[in-house]
């Protein structure tokens, strides 16, 4: 079983023809003041697993501050049913919402564990302040 990605969005769903769908990603967030709350965020892991997979695996979810601290620990289960017909693998996307805690400026870490292994890490990078917008695409700056 491999993670193929993670990351943080505004939304996601799986349409009706079975496509993952995913709006606003992002990988830094501006806050005003801290300690806050990133409300609602939408974590996205897209999973390939082999047939050998088929069963139940355990997944951990940390989410771990710029200084190390862990706020946050989430323990799920993966279900892996069998694969379709003259396949060799499954694409098993998972979609979490989830409230993000931040008590520190810097990079905060999601740290996701399956089986008991690591798989990946996503970053969210977290600034104070009033957001830098960039121009808008073809437009000049004087």
């Amino acid at each position: 079983m491999n993670v193929i990605f993670a990351l943080f969005a505004d939304a996601a769903n799986i349409s009706q023809e079975g496509k993952l769908n995913i709006l606003g990603i992002f990988d830094a967030v501006h806050v005003a003041q801290l300690p806050s709350l990133h409300p609602r965020a939408t974590f996205v892991l897209r999973i390939k697993a082999a047939a050998s997979d088929r069963g139940v695996h355990p997944m951990v979810l940390r989410w771990i501050n710029p200084r190390g601290a862990e706020l946050w620990t989430s323990e799920a289960e993966l279900e892996i049913g069998a694969a379709p017909p003259n396949a060799t693998d499954l694409d098993m996307p998972v979609i979490l919402q989830l409230d993000l805690p931040l008590d520190v400026l810097g990079d905060y870490r999601m740290t996701v564990t399956i089986d008991e292994r690591p798989q990946t890490i996503a970053i969210l990078h977290v600034r104070g302040g009033a957001p830098v917008v960039p121009p808008a695409s073809g437009q000049m700056m004087s």
